[in-house]
């Protein structure tokens, strides 16, 4: 089973704290991975995003105790986050986790992983990040995950830009005007005119 929450915000007038999280995790029936879903916060407040988060994740998890994320992309690291009747613990860890994962800790489950998508990341990204996230057949790390998508995002824009530079020489070429002869201007209409000796100068 796949667990979605909602992805675009329902009642506009929610502060961003309060807003359902951004979430979307792997079926449970599948084999582990290196990522078991994926979040896309809307900030880098931990205090603010977490407690929507967990509240979502209790149910399907078993209570959260502990979260742990990497200080590179989170400029404000709490010790505890408060969540709708019991306390998380925040550590953080530099070389030993990924700058792209939260990890989570249950005492019934054991430990999740979760891809963090940065918050500024445009929709179309973010939503090929959260589909590769879950997808049984990926073994990527999260930062692995947002390299690829990085690639592909890349990849579609310059593609994107070729198109429109072919267009545009096909254009100058007369490409479209090429399509109606009777529509196309004489040449002589677009050559200077030059005055004859007997107009004077």
């Amino acid at each position: 089973m796949t667990a979605t929450i909602l992805l675009t915000p329902t009642v506009e007038e929610r502060t961003p704290s309060s807003l359902p999280p951004r979430l979307v995790l792997a079926p449970a029936d599948t084999a582990p991975a290196l990522i078991d879903g994926a979040w896309w916060p809307r900030s880098r407040d931990l205090k603010a995003q977490l407690p929507a988060l967990i509240e979502v994740l209790d149910p399907l998890w078993g209570r959260i105790t502990r979260v742990t994320v990497n200080p590179l992309f989170w400029p404000v690291i709490p010790r505890k986050v408060p969540v709708h009747g019991h306390v998380v613990h925040v550590g953080w860890f530099e070389a030993e986790q990924d700058p792209h994962e939260l990890l989570l800790l249950s005492y019934t489950v054991g430990r999740w992983d979760l891809l963090v998508i940065p918050p500024e990341t445009a929709p179309a990204t973010a939503a090929r990040l959260m589909a590769t996230a879950t997808d049984p057949s990926r073994s990527l790390t999260a930062t692995g995950l947002i390299h690829e998508a990085e690639r592909f995002r890349t990849a579609a824009e310059a593609a994107a830009d070729s198109d429109s530079y072919r267009e545009a020489v096909w254009d100058s070429e007369g490409g479209h005007d090429a399509r109606h002869p009777a529509s196309r201007t004489p040449a002589e209409a677009v050559i200077c005119h030059v005055p004859t000796p007997a107009e004077g100068v």
